[in-house]
């Protein structure tokens, strides 16, 4: 089958790709669609440094249909129609039962990632089972995924039944940009109606983040970027007020837009820069939530008086996501026409054509670009 590879060097499609038939709790899952996101680069271009020995299988925000289940598995079924996660929970631990299985360190998955993270080194094949084959030799797929492949191999709980009417090219961009966006907005931050809120960075999570927080209810929603283009863009979705961060201080222009600073602040972009506006812009009592992945070594320079109003600054990992509970919530909101999905999909792009949605991507040129992968 084919898939997208990085060898450590460089970007490939392969047709040498198989997997792995599914142990008693696993699901396969045909990919019809995957999304293309900003984590997808910087797994090959050194801003977070690969977690997994190269080579492996790119690509995390996937959806499509379930070829086969195992023994044991029984919330989906073959033929279901499916959105994946890239992150499984075990359901029973004091952090999944009051509801925040993000936070859920009894996976394999999870634990060997946090030794990663502390060590600065990749995982091993001898630490995460590896689900794809090239050539008859394992590889990993990134994100406990990989699903710029046909097929993937996932854990029952990644797997997340949806309505068949929604499109895959739609349906795909709700395992990352949308959950992470818009579960900052509705499960980290909790925005309510009346509140002012600032996103900076008007791309798929950025976008998110203002649609869910116009769903909630915020009556001031101020969109900046530093390309002047993403204002229709961002107005389409929910934006109330736009600034140009090229063209002013956007820091500035928050403060008086608002008369003292915003609620709520969403910084998608990962820079030093845009880390410290999204704190300066708020007003007394505000959160920052930072969803930007800038690189390992990283600082933002904080002086704690900044802090002093009741301010805070929120780390927010997938969007504090309960996907067995949002995902389907998401796409009542499709359904109901409140969330736009289908909006967010500026280019379709064949899976031969991933360098090309790369480049558009870097340039600035997308809300989201989706590959397909149907048979």
């Amino acid at each position: 089958m084919r898939g997208v590879l990085y060898d450590g060097e460089h970007l490939m499609v392969t047709d040498r790709l198989e997997v792995t038939d599914p142990s008693h709790d696993q699901v396969v899952v045909r990919i019809g669609a995957a999304g293309v996101c900003h984590s997808d680069i910087s797994m090959i271009n050194g801003t977070v440094g690969s977690m997994i020995p190269a080579p492996f299988v790119l690509g995390h925000e996937g959806a499509g249909v379930v070829d086969a289940v195992g023994s044991q598995v029984t919330t989906v079924k073959v033929g279901d129609h499916v959105v994946l996660t890239t992150i499984d929970n075990c359901g029973r631990c004091a952090v999944c039962v009051t509801g925040h299985p993000t936070l859920c360190q009894n996976s394999k998955l999870a634990q060997v990632m946090a030794r990663a993270a502390r060590s600065n080194q990749p995982t091993s094949y001898d630490e995460l089972p590896a689900y794809f084959r090239l050539d008859g030799k394992p590889i990993l797929g990134m994100a406990n995924t990989g699903v710029f492949a046909e097929r993937v191999v996932v854990s029952e709980g990644q797997a997340i039944a949806i309505d068949k009417s929604v499109p895959f090219t739609s349906a795909c961009l709700i395992g990352c940009a949308l959950l992470t966006g818009a579960g900052a907005v509705f499960n980290r931050a909790h925005v309510y109606r009346g509140d002012s809120v600032a996103v900076i960075g008007v791309g798929g999570i950025g976008i998110s983040c203002i649609q869910a927080a116009r769903i909630a209810g915020a009556t001031k929603i101020i969109a900046v970027d530093a390309l002047a283009s993403k204002e229709s863009m961002a107005r389409q979705f929910g934006a109330t007020h736009f600034v140009d961060a090229r063209a002013t201080d956007a820091t500035a222009a928050v403060v008086e837009m608002t008369g003292g600073g915003v609620n709520y602040s969403f910084e998608c972009v990962g820079a030093q820069a845009t880390m410290t506006a999204a704190i300066d812009m708020l007003g007394p009592g505000g959160s920052t939530v930072i969803l930007g992945v800038g690189g390992r070594d990283m600082a933002v320079p904080l002086a704690p008086f900044k802090l002093y109003q009741n301010k805070s600054v929120l780390g927010c990992r997938y969007g504090a996501a309960r996907a067995a509970d949002d995902i389907p919530a998401l796409v009542d909101l499709y359904l109901q026409g409140r969330l736009l999905l289908d909006e967010m999909v500026s280019a379709v792009y064949p899976l031969e054509d991933v360098r090309r949605a790369f480049d558009d991507l870097e340039a600035g040129k997308l809300a989201r670009g989706v590959l397909t992968l149907a048979d």
